[in-house]
């Protein structure tokens, strides 16, 4: 089943190449507050004033790594409202994301969900068979069209 979860891969890969611009706002802006220690204290300091409770911190992604900005927009969603408070506050934050830009996100990280957990299960060490293979398949399937 390797083959399997490599195939995923290479499609949520090529998924990714064709959204990538409705999600780059957001990379920009989880680049621009984990660049530094003193923007990441801001950044933390504002998510607490603004009571976001999340132990989850930012992370930039690995374009080439679709899961890993699954993982990073997943926590980036988190801290929206973050995000707008601080684009009103620094003038050099530039790259804040649009309210439709959240919204494609969500959407995204939605269906990138599904990938990443069928992803997992594929990947697993209990060898999964054909049982569990195209119920997972459908799910993708019937995810897509959502």
């Amino acid at each position: 089943m390797r083959c399997c979860a490599h195939i995923l891969n290479l499609i949520v890969r090529d998924g990714m190449d064709v959204i990538g611009d409705g999600i780059e706002n957001i990379r920009s802006s989880v680049a621009f507050w984990v660049a530094t220690p003193k923007r990441c204290e801001k950044f933390d300091e504002t998510a607490r004033l603004l009571k976001v409770l999340t132990s989850r911190k930012l992370v930039l992604d690995c374009k080439t790594r679709w899961n890993s900005t699954y993982k990073m927009l997943k926590v980036a969603i988190c801290y929206k409202d973050v995000f707008t408070r601080l684009k009103q506050r620094e003038p050099l934050y530039k790259s804040a994301p649009k309210e439709e830009e959240w919204e494609i996100t969500r959407d995204i990280c939605d269906k990138l969900k599904v990938f990443n957990s069928v992803t997992e299960l594929f990947s697993g060490t209990e060898y999964p068979t054909a049982n569990l293979y195209f119920p997972k398949i459908c799910e993708i399937k019937m995810s897509l069209k959502e």
